[in-house]
């Protein structure tokens, strides 16, 4: 039986997602699957789990873009795919805020916003905290809702919010995001202790 490659999600893919995603893949021990960025993802989700499958270690992160789409893209339809393969297992999703318009968005855990700090509500494509439900509003998100996928964390515009995320202060935004998404599967029963222990 084939070992099943533990992948996470995530829902940008332009140029600055695409250089952070590949500094954390390291800085995690990870890998990325550099060539799913693009505006639009430019593979389907088939060709994408033969690339995942070809890389050598877990876990390894795949960008996802719809371009600004509204309705389902290509980059959700290769999310849904690579979700529901049997040898693929989804740990979560880091879940990008944007200004799209006309989307229903996504249910998320929890956000990390532009300061660095888990919140339990939303936030906005700059990282910063929004009222409401926790939700995130995007163009790669909707789908998400309707896909088994252990945990979703919501956070800014990648490699932005302000200049904090920026590759060369390490991307520590994006990085609490996907860091938090690898504790989650070991500690996710201990509720709020955990936010207040990623939050020190």
């Amino acid at each position: 039986m084939n070992k099943k490659r533990k992948v996470i999600f995530i829902t940008d893919g332009d140029v600055v997602a695409k250089e952070v995603i590949e500094e954390v893949a390291k800085m995690i021990g990870g890998r990325c699957i550099s060539r799913s960025s693009g505006n639009p993802t430019p593979y389907n989700g088939l060709q994408l789990v033969e690339m995942i499958k070809n890389t050598p270690y877990d876990p390894v992160l795949v960008m996802f873009d719809d371009n600004g789409r509204g309705n389902k893209g290509e980059g959700e339809k290769a999310m849904e795919f690579i979700a529901k393969h049997p040898d693929m297992e989804v740990l979560g999703a880091v879940a990008v805020a944007s200004n799209t318009k006309y989307v229903e968005g996504t249910t998320i855990d929890f956000s990390v916003d532009r300061n660095g700090r888990v919140v339990e509500s939303g936030v906005n494509k700059d990282g910063d905290t929004v009222g409401g439900p926790l939700r995130i509003y995007g163009d790669t998100v909707d789908i998400l809702d309707k896909l088994d996928i252990p945990v979703v964390v919501g956070i800014g515009d990648i490699g932005k919010m302000g200049g904090r995320d920026q590759v060369k202060y390490g991307s520590p935004i994006t990085l609490k995001a996907i860091q938090t998404i690898l504790d989650w599967g070991e500690q996710h029963e201990k509720g709020n202790k955990i936010k207040k222990q990623w939050n020190k």
